[in-house]
């Protein structure tokens, strides 16, 4: 074998590294991107889960039983009443609310709640004196996931005279 072939041996075992190292690193990232997106739909499916669930209690834990007229008559403290949360029975006894779910396969999630009262025209300020818009911010995270999910709901009252 002269010099002129060996570098042609040379540049075609380079060309094959970099091939195999390229297909490698394309299969890494596809698994990468499948874990990711596998992590945001489980945990948008637990923010989902504690969304719905919130939204079928009372709009205030005094209009649990009866229905009231004035935003005054609704309860200036947001969270539960004493409540554990399977004895929530109003939405914002979802107040602080937070946990954890290892349910699902391969990760570990965290959530907590925050609920507040919004503008009426504006979901995305909150109000300082009682309204009839509450908003509830879920936000779930995981060490396996690089961002955190934040979903939310706005869950009004509504009265007829």
């Amino acid at each position: 074998m002269n010099l002129g072939e060996s570098f042609l041996a040379i540049g075609a075992m380079v060309l094959l590294s970099v091939l195999v190292l390229s297909v490698n690193n394309t299969i890494f990232n596809t698994g990468n991107s499948l874990n990711e997106s596998k992590f945001d739909i489980l945990a948008t499916s637990i923010g989902t889960s504690i969304i719905e669930e919130a939204s079928n209690k009372a709009f205030d834990e005094n209009t649990v039983d009866t229905s009231v007229t004035k935003t005054t008559e609704l309860t200036n403290k947001l969270g539960p009443e004493g409540e554990t949360h399977h004895n929530f029975d109003d939405f914002d006894d979802y107040n602080g609310y937070q946990g954890s779910d290892s349910t699902m396969p391969s990760a570990i999630f965290d959530y907590h709640c925050v609920v507040d009262y919004v503008v009426s025209g504006n979901p995305e300020k909150i109000s300082g004196p009682r309204t009839w818009h509450k908003k509830l911010t879920v936000f779930i995270t995981s060490k396996s996931m690089a961002d955190t999910i934040k979903l939310s709901t706005v869950y009004s009252y509504w009265y007829f005279r």
